[in-house]
C-alpha cells in the first residue's frame, strides 16, 4: 500500500532574486523543507542567507519563481509563521517590560501598541513560559541579561502560536554556554515546530540540526552528517576553521 507523501512546509521553485535591476543575489533556487525539520542556513557573507529567509517569510518578492508556505504564498501563511529577524528591537534603553516586548508580536495590521486584549496577554504569558521566563514578564527589558533578552525576542516570535519558526542569527553575541542553552531550547521547541535558522557557527549547530541549507548565490541542501570540511571549503570559497563542540544529539 502506498503512503501518501506529506506536502512540504516550505517549497521554493526556480527562484531568482535581484535588488532593483542589480546582479542576482540568488539564482535557480529549488528547496523543500519537510514538516518537523530543524534546518540551518549557512554560507558566506553576502551569499544571500538573510535574503532567502526574507523571501520565505514574504518580506521580499522573488524576481522569478515562487515560494509556497503550507501550500500558499508567504503573505497568506503569515499567521502560521513566527519570525525573529537579525536586527530585532533590542535597545536596552527602551522603557518596556519583557511582557510588552512579547506582546508586540500580537500587533496586526491597524492595531496600536498597547491595545491588547485579555487573550493577547494570556498568549504572551504562555510564550514566556515556553522560553522558561514565566517569572520575568514584569521585569524591565533593560534589566535582563543578553541571553534572557534573546529568549524574550524568541517568545515574541512564538506568541502567535506558529507552526513554522524562522530565525536569523538568533544567538549572535551570546557566549558559548548561553548559546548552547538557547539551542537546547530550540531543540525542545522542534518537537512541535518546524525550525529554520541562519547561523555562522557551523561546528556548533551540527549537534542540533538535521538539515543544512548552503547558500552562496544558489542553494545546496545536505543532511548534517554529509557536511564535511571539503564541502564547507567549497561553499565559503576557501579554508574554514571548524570548531568542534562536545555537545551532540541523536536524531
Amino acid at each position: 500500500m502506498k503512503t501518501e507523501k506529506t506536502a512540504p512546509v516550505i517549497e521554493v521553485e526556480n527562484l531568482s532574486f535581484r535588488f532593483d535591476g542589480g546582479p542576482p543575489v540568488l539564482e535557480g533556487v529549488n528547496l523543500e523543507i519537510a514538516a518537523g525539520d530543524f534546518a540551518s542556513v549557512i554560507g558566506p557573507n553576502g551569499g544571500g542567507k538573510t535574503t532567502l529567509v526574507k523571501l520565505i517569510v514574504g518580506l521580499l518578492t522573488p524576481t522569478t519563481g515562487r515560494v509556497r508556505i503550507f501550500g500558499v504564498p508567504p503573505t497568506k501563511a503569515r499567521p502560521r509563521i513566527g519570525y525573529m529577524p537579525q536586527h530585532a528591537m533590542t535597545d536596552p534603553r527602551f522603557p518596556v517590560r519583557a511582557t510588552d516586548v512579547v506582546l508586540m508580536g500580537r500587533l496586526g495590521s491597524g492595531r496600536r501598541f498597547g491595545n491588547y486584549s485579555r487573550a493577547d496577554r494570556e498568549a504572551a504569558a504562555g510564550a514566556l513560559a515556553k522560553v522558561n521566563l514565566e517569572d520575568l514578564g514584569a521585569r524591565p527589558f533593560s534589566d535582563l541579561s543578553g541571553g534572557q533578552r534573546q529568549r524574550v525576542l524568541l517568545a515574541r516570535a512564538l506568541v502567535t502560536d506558529p507552526e513554522l519558526l524562522l530565525l536569523d542569527e538568533p544567538a549572535a553575541g551570546l557566549d558559548q554556554r548561553v548559546e548552547q542553552d538557547f539551542f537546547e531550547l530550540l531543540q525542545e521547541l522542534n518537537r512541535h515546530l518546524t525550525i529554520v535558522l541562519v547561523t555562522h557557527d557551523l561546528g556548533f549547530v551540527a549537534g542540533f540540526v538535521r538539515t543544512v541549507i548552503c547558500v552562496h548565490g544558489h542553494v545546496d541542501i545536505h543532511p548534517t552528517s554529509s557536511l564535511d570540511g571539503r564541502a564547507i571549503s567549497e561553499i565559503y570559497g576557501g579554508e574554514v576553521r571548524m570548531v568542534r563542540h562536545d555537545h551532540r544529539m541523536d536524531h
